[in-house]
């Protein structure tokens, strides 16, 4: 893809206008936190803000990945010998590695930093603009990775990638909110 030599249409205005509000309602919540206070679960989910943050990050980065590679960058192969009722079920005797990465994705592990995890999700904002910004159609579509939770034989345009981030992170971005009056009474609102 190229950079365009012109100024975005108001389509990708509005839609790049749209995720950026999200993106900052998901980050407000981080905001003046600690690293400790970031990777608490305060409810009863294992869900905590820093991981949730980390979460949209690479959700993000895979949904672009596909809108310009097509469905090979989102793999979700499974080892052999399982199947997906196996998988489903959790009584599966193996699991695949993008499935380990994804249960990763809602923790902060060791080391992690609520300034690196946003630094992190910045990047990805940047290069994701990039790619809209410079994508020739956004009706140009793929089809979708083979996956249980995928229709079969279903195909996403680059738009309909735009609005699944801009649904998944405005979603994160409400139970954000509930984590972090649940940490400390405030709300990122």
């Amino acid at each position: 893809m190229t950079t365009p030599s012109v100024s975005p249409d108001p389509e990708r205005t509005d839609l790049l206008a749209a995720l950026a509000e999200a993106r900052a309602a998901l980050t407000a919540s981080v905001r003046g936190l600690s690293d400790e206070q970031a990777g608490r679960t305060p409810t009863v989910s294992a869900l905590c803000l820093g991981g949730l943050v980390k979460h949209v990050t690479a959700m993000e980065e895979g949904w672009l990945d596909f809108a310009v590679e097509g469905p090979s960058a989102m793999s979700f192969a499974l080892p052999d010998g399982v199947t997906w009722e196996d998988f489903m079920a959790g009584t599966a005797r193996e699991y695949p590695k993008w499935a380990i990465d994804r249960e990763k994705e809602f923790r902060m592990l060791p080391g992690e930093t609520v300034t690196g995890i946003l630094q992190a999700y910045e990047q990805v904002a940047a290069r994701s603009e990039k790619i809209i910004l410079a994508a020739p159609d956004l009706s140009a579509s793929h089809p979708l990775p083979e996956a249980p939770w995928n229709e079969p034989g279903g195909e996403w345009s680059v738009r309909r990638v735009l609005t699944h981030v801009i649904s998944e992170t405005s979603q994160h971005a409400g139970h954000a909110d509930i984590l972090r009056e649940a940490l400390d009474g405030r709300t990122a609102t």
